[in-house]
């Protein structure tokens, strides 16, 4: 169709779950939750795709590793922050064009029966 733009590139990563002590409160923070990551990289795959070559894409393993490090290392009142400071670290780190980082808190303490609370950002350089 004219005047459509096309659709980037994307690497999925689905599912870096990990337990780790996030919350707003100081009790979430003792506990700890277990959390659901999902990342989203856009970046051309054209030159990876021809070559077959692992340098010329994003590794999605040494992604999945600094959001797990990310994720356990520190402790954040919020999941916004926690997903801010994933997709800061990915497009400092990384040469993705874009990032969408999906944090979510599963079976979260609240009076509503919810499998899951979450967060999703996109961030472009």
């Amino acid at each position: 169709m004219m005047g459509e733009e096309a659709k980037p590139d994307t690497i999925l990563i689905e599912g870096i779950t990990f337990h780790a002590y996030h919350g707003a409160s100081d009790e979430e923070q003792a506990v700890g939750h277990r959390y659901r990551v999902d990342v989203v990289l856009e970046y051309d795959i054209r030159a990876a795709a021809q070559s077959d070559d692992l340098s010329q894409t994003i590794n999605y393993s040494a992604v999945a590793k600094r959001v797990l490090a990310i994720g356990t290392e520190n402790r954040f009142r919020l999941i916004e922050t926690l997903a801010e400071h994933i997709a800061a670290d990915i497009l400092q780190n990384f040469p993705a064009s874009a990032v969408e980082v999906t944090v979510c808190k599963l079976l979260p303490p609240m009076r509503v029966p919810a499998q899951a609370t979450g967060v999703k950002i996109r961030r472009a350089r």
